[in-house]
């Protein structure tokens, strides 16, 4: 065995102890760093050919390698848009030149735009859902877009729909047994009577407060049934606080009427009390929405006064986001201020065959390798890919205890080589003296 070849040797195990030590000192310096994965050296040795009458001692060779796929422990914040990842995954991030990585680190906020943005300045790609749930590109991560939580417009809900419940007086006169015969309200015309009034708030298309007065006329009474007119009319378009409303038109005589807008006939049996015929009015709001369905189901026809029971519209006026919340699926509401909630964004995950040999780019974020294998995209939940939780990062993978450990062990091997070196010099320096 040569000399020089137990100092080669030696010198090769200092540099790979010393390669182990830098190894654990970014795990203990990144202990605390959301996201950090810590890097694992493993050793190889490199042998060389040898006798039977001697040995040539061979090398040693330092690999890294990143446990990537080793989940860290979760810390629960009290930040909605902190996200941590539970199971397989990672969040797709870009960088300011567009540029897509994979990540774990979770802790993100809004920056000056209202773009989500992580510690190391990768910011949050997710679908904007304001056409639907997209189809993802499995094995691309295109499509996608920055996930901005402050540019949301102020959001407003026409009224589709709404009910009410109570009671009209049995013993209110029928229309046609009146003499003379006094206008009912759907004719718009002046004079015209009616039996019962009430008023409700719709918004229209714009978040305009609409309101609309409902008139209630009892047309006919006979022994089985009892028969009722609804006309609803926009109540701005009252001159006095009823009728005329605005004229609308005329009739062949002149005389100005106004049409509702909308009208139908309850039927009510007379025995029971019961609503039997058409539960409900059909009318639009004066900006030309689609049809508002007021429902009158339950409402009675009974020997008492006239009452309203329970009586709503949905819609509302323009509302500003108050908050966001990110469900387990990735999906990303947008809490209005009356409690609406509406999908703003759907946040992937994406996942490789073997994470363990993704690319470290700094900043905790990783690229896909040919070991690797390629990137699969998709949502949480799905296609074995992790759930989300909101309000949660991952923290650094590190085992300080064994960090610790190995820096220990590193020394003294280190220290061990540099001990073989030095006996190999002394060695070598005898070998000289011997010519003296």
């Amino acid at each position: 065995m040569s000399l020089y070849g137990v100092m080669r040797s030696s010198v090769s195990g200092m540099s790979a102890q010393s390669s182990k030590l830098g190894a654990v000192s970014d795990n203990i310096v990144n202990s605390a760093t959301v996201g950090y994965k810590r890097v694992e050296t493993e050793f190889r040795s490199i042998t060389m050919s040898s006798g039977e009458g001697s040995y040539n001692s061979g090398a040693i060779e330092a690999r890294s390698r990143y446990a990537i796929s080793t989940a860290g422990n979760l810390d629960f914040t009290t930040s909605v848009t902190d996200l941590a990842i539970e199971g397989n995954g990672f969040f797709i991030v870009n960088d300011a030149d567009g540029t897509p990585s994979l990540t774990r680190a979770g802790r993100f906020v809004p920056d000056e735009n209202g773009d989500l943005v992580n510690t190391a300045g990768y910011y949050l790609q997710g679908y904007d859902l304001e056409n639907g749930v997209p189809t993802v590109v499995a094995n691309q991560m295109t499509g996608m877009e920055t996930v901005n939580i402050t540019d949301m417009r102020l959001a407003t809900d026409p009224t589709t729909e709404g009910s009410m419940k109570g009671n009209l007086p049995a013993g209110a006169v029928a229309n046609a047994d009146k003499t003379p015969i006094p206008p009912l309200p759907s004719s718009g015309l002046p004079g015209a009577e009616f039996d019962a009034k009430t008023s409700m708030v719709t918004y229209d298309n714009l978040g305009n407060e609409v309101t609309v007065d409902i008139y209630f006329t009892k047309l006919t009474d006979t022994t089985g049934n009892s028969t009722w007119e609804v006309s609803v009319f926009n109540k701005a378009d009252s001159t006095d606080g009823g009728f005329p409303y605005a004229m609308a038109g005329t009739t062949p005589l002149g005389t100005p009427y106004t049409n509702p807008l909308g009208t139908t006939t309850l039927t009510f049996d007379n025995t029971t009390g019961e609503l039997t015929g058409p539960d409900a009015v059909a009318f639009n709001i004066p900006d030309g929405t689609a049809a508002v369905d007021l429902s009158f189901t339950g409402m009675t026809q009974l020997a008492s006064d006239f009452i309203t029971v329970d009586p709503k519209m949905n819609g509302n006026p323009p509302q500003q986001v108050e908050t966001v919340e990110i469900s387990s699926d990735g999906t990303l509401y947008a809490i209005y201020e009356n409690g609406n909630r509406e999908a703003r964004y759907k946040i992937p995950l994406a996942n490789v065959a073997s994470p363990d040999n993704l690319k470290p780019m700094g900043g905790e974020v990783f690229r896909t390798t040919s070991d690797s294998g390629d990137v699969m995209v998709g949502f949480a939940g799905e296609s074995g890919l992790g759930t989300m939780r909101s309000m949660a990062i991952e923290g650094s993978n590190v085992d300080l205890a064994t960090e610790l450990t190995n820096l220990v062990v590193a020394q003294r091997a280190f220290s061990a080589n540099s001990k073989v070196f030095q006996t190999g010099s002394d060695l070598l320096t005898e070998v000289v003296n011997l010519s003296r």
